[in-house]
């Protein structure tokens, strides 16, 4: 969304000289970083909309950045790298970037990502992508009680830190008990039909939330892989 602040993060001074001329002409906010330790400071102090980082940073290297800044805050990150490897998207993903995209790229393609994911950010009232949540804000099941309002989740009395989009995935389960959602379906609602992400984003972070939802991942009683389609939320008892 034009004027919103974008943070660059990128060390090869010509490729962020072009990247930050596109986004200033069409209408964003630029501040630039050329390592990844001055980039943490940056989101820390300016708290950008949205982070375009680069993987190999000197000081410390995208992955490294990512993973501290999705700790730290809610900004979302684009990372951009010269890698292609399936296992260096995963690991983007598993550090908390929202989308990634491999260099060499166009301009109207990074301007389409930057769209797709501000405007998962804030997501209009009657968007088709927007999650399924519930009238009321409290939501409790099987131990688990979401604030929606908040944006805050206990299990058995006690706080969970969740990421954004797992909040977002825990809501849409705990609302919907029972129901069994494929891959492709929850990577519509969570993540937006523009996502140009593979379905196993939404692994990654059904991973993570039996990591802090289960007495053992290893064999869930909440979140139940359905093979060959998708998950589902079993029901238990009201938290």
């Amino acid at each position: 969304m034009p004027g919103e602040t974008i943070l660059l993060v990128e060390d090869d001074e010509s490729l962020a000289g072009v990247i930050r001329y596109n986004l200033v002409k069409n209408g964003y906010q630029v501040i630039t970083e050329a390592d990844g330790y001055s980039a943490v400071e940056t989101v820390r102090s300016a708290r950008p909309d949205l982070v375009l980082l680069d993987v190999m940073l000197p000081v410390m290297n995208g992955f490294e950045v990512c993973r501290i800044l999705s700790k730290e805050s809610r900004v979302p990150i684009i990372m951009l790298t010269a890698r292609g490897e399936e296992a260096d998207k995963v690991l983007g993903l598993e550090n908390g970037a929202d989308d990634y995209i491999t260099k060499p790229f166009g301009m109207p393609e990074l301007l389409s990502r930057i769209k797709a994911v501000l405007r998962r950010r804030h997501p209009p009232p009657d968007s088709a992508a927007a999650p399924i949540k519930p009238d009321s804000n409290m939501v409790g099941m099987s131990g688990i009680l979401i604030d929606v309002s908040r944006h805050t989740v206990t299990l058995d009395g006690k706080p969970l830190e969740l990421r954004p989009k797992e909040f977002e995935l825990l809501l849409l389960f705990v609302s919907n008990p029972g129901r069994v959602f494929d891959r492709d379906s929850l990577l519509d609602k969570i993540w937006g039909y523009e996502y140009s992400g593979n379905t196993r984003t939404v692994d990654v972070h059904v991973r993570w939330l039996r990591e802090k939802l289960e007495k053992d991942p290893a064999y869930p009683e909440k979140i139940i892989t359905v093979r060959g389609f998708g998950y589902k939320f079993e029901a238990g008892t009201v938290g």
